[in-house]
């Protein structure tokens, strides 16, 4: 089986959803500080919702955590240093 990601690149950081992980429990929406994460119209593997992210999104990465298929990938991009 592939896992392929659906990366959205948010303001701060390239939040990453591999659909053939995702069972739709949605542990992450519940945990999300932000409340940014939310059911998609992508399906998961048992034919279920999977999740996606909105630019409210902080790249806390406590999504990533709880996620118990490890479905989620949060990469934060790098802040530019102002002089």
């Amino acid at each position: 089986m592939e896992f392929k990601g659906r990366t959205l690149e948010l303001t701060k950081c390239d939040w990453t959803l591999f659909p053939g992980l995702c069972k739709g429990c949605g542990l992450c929406i519940q945990k999300c500080p932000k409340k940014c994460i939310a059911w998609s119209k992508v399906l998961g593997v048992y034919g279920t919702p999977a999740v996606e992210a909105n630019d409210d999104c902080i790249a806390c990465g406590i999504c990533q955590m709880v996620c118990p298929d490890t479905a989620i990938r949060v990469d934060k991009k790098a802040v530019a240093k102002q002089a």
